[in-house]
C-alpha cells in the first residue's frame, strides 16, 4: 500500500511539474521581443536614425546601401528623389503624414517629411526620423547608411 501511495505522489508531482513547464513555455511564447531596427541617415551632415519598419521594402531598400542622394523640396513639405531602382511596395492611405516619416511613393520616390498634415495619397512606409530638423530650403543632401 505505502508503494502505491508513493507512486501515486511521484506521479501527482511529475504531472504538476510538467504543467509548470508547460505553463512556462506558453508564456515564454507569448512575450514577444520585437527587434527594432535602424539606418542612419546624414542630412546635410547632420547626423539622425531612421527607425526602421519590418517590411519587404526595408529588405530590399537595405541591400541598395550605402546610398547618396540630392532631395529637392515638394509643396514645403516633403523632400522627393527619385531611385534608380525600384522596390516592393505594399501601399497604405494615411489619413495623417508626421514630419519625419520616411515613405516610398509608388514603387521608386523616396519622400521625407518635414511637416506633419493630412493626405489622400498612399505610401509604403520605411520608417521614421525623430527630431527631424530641416527647412524648406531647396536641396538636401542625403546619405544612407546601414548601421
Amino acid at each position: 500500500m505505502k508503494r502505491v501511495i508513493l507512486i501515486l505522489c511521484l506521479l501527482l508531482l511529475l504531472v504538476g511539474c510538467k504543467k509548470t513547464e508547460i505553463e512556462n513555455q506558453n508564456g515564454d511564447t507569448s512575450k514577444q521581443v520585437e527587434e527594432i531596427s535602424n539606418m542612419k541617415v546624414l542630412i546635410d551632415n547632420k547626423e539622425y536614425i531612421i527607425n526602421l519598419e519590418d517590411n519587404e521594402t526595408v529588405d530590399k531598400f537595405k541591400d541598395k546601401l550605402p546610398l547618396d542622394l540630392i532631395m529637392n523640396d515638394l509643396n514645403d513639405n516633403e523632400k522627393y528623389v527619385y531611385l534608380d531602382f525600384n522596390l516592393p511596395t505594399n501601399e497604405k492611405k494615411f489619413n495623417t503624414i508626421n514630419k519625419g516619416d520616411v515613405m516610398l511613393f509608388g514603387n521608386d520616390c523616396l519622400v521625407i517629411f518635414y511637416k506633419t498634415f493630412n493626405t489622400t495619397y498612399s505610401y509604403t512606409k520605411i520608417g521614421h526620423i525623430d527630431n527631424l530638423d530641416i527647412s524648406h530650403n531647396n536641396s538636401i543632401n542625403v546619405r544612407l547608411l546601414n548601421e
